[in-house]
């Protein structure tokens, strides 16, 4: 089913993002290879230890949780010019990753074709290494968390359910499909339905009242997009994922079905996000 097709069904929509939120897939992923990868693409050996816990902090542990993996390259390597070892033709990356209108594999390629930069070589290589690397792990080592079932089955009594993903589409309706929880979802809008902020937009816009209209993330990017779209956020705190799933099944539902989720609840939820994350 494609955005254009999808048709409302309940009063309530309730959507959920999946990396990091309903599957545990962020922390492996970066701890396995975004940061690893780094290390072995720029001979960082000498600081592993140092660097791969800063990459961890800007990527997984603090407000920039989520960035795109070019944003959080620059900065991780911006630091390490500043306190480890320079990175050659590093101000391009920089610039690159400031002005460019979509920050992916593809996007490097078609600057590679225009100009040389040893750096971009190095972030596209960088890249598709971490590509290959996420491919590499098993399943079984990419669950979703305890509780997503739970609070999945609860939501679609009440509610139509999307998932609303900047991953990849196969890769979410593989992941989804193997935990059976494709089935209390309506519609999967993927990297290719366009940004978050955009399909939130877009679902609101089939006839839904946007009070009744709720995300789920772990990111700040979430809280952005739902902002953004003018709906209400739920987070699932980062290392405290099955207590915030057990939480909204005990707590945040009800009060989102009764319209008691706006106002001092919300502000609390938001308040206890970004203390998790400072």
């Amino acid at each position: 089913m494609t955005l254009d097709s999808f048709q409302k069904k309940k009063e309530y929509l309730i959507c959920v993002d999946s990396d990091g939120c309903a599957m545990d897939t962020m922390d492996i992923k970066h701890i396995r290879c975004f940061g690893p990868c780094m290390v072995t693409e720029w001979g960082l050996e000498a600081w592993e230890t140092l660097i791969l816990e800063r990459w961890n902090t800007i990527n997984l542990y603090s407000m920039t949780r989520g960035i795109n993996r070019f944003k959080g390259l620059a900065m991780a390597l911006q630091e390490i010019d500043e306190k480890y070892t320079k990175i050659e033709d590093l101000e391009t990356l920089l610039s690159w990753t400031e002005h460019a209108s979509e920050l992916s594999n593809q996007s490097v390629k078609d600057y590679l074709k225009q100009k040389d930069s040893l750096i971009l070589a190095k972030a596209l290589a960088w890249s598709e290494a971490v590509n290959q690397c996420i491919t590499a792990i098993p399943e079984s080592e990419k669950p979703a968390f305890e509780g997503v079932r739970e609070g999945l089955e609860k939501a679609h009594r009440m509610a139509d359910v999307a998932i609303v993903s900047s991953a990849n589409l196969q890769a979410v309706l593989d992941e989804w499909k193997l935990y059976g929880l494709l089935e209390h979802t309506d519609i999967v809008l993927a990297q290719d339905a366009g940004s978050k902020a955009y399909c939130i937009q877009k679902l609101t816009e089939k006839g839904y009242d946007k009070a009744k209209v709720l995300m789920l993330g772990d990111a700040p990017g979430d809280r952005a997009a739902a902002v953004w779209a003018g709906v209400h956020y739920y987070p699932i705190l980062v290392r405290k994922e099955q207590e915030y799933w057990n939480r909204f099944v005990r707590e945040g539902l009800p009060k989102f079905s009764k319209g008691e989720f706006a106002g001092a609840y919300q502000e609390e939820l938001l308040k206890e996000f970004e203390e998790n994350l400072s």
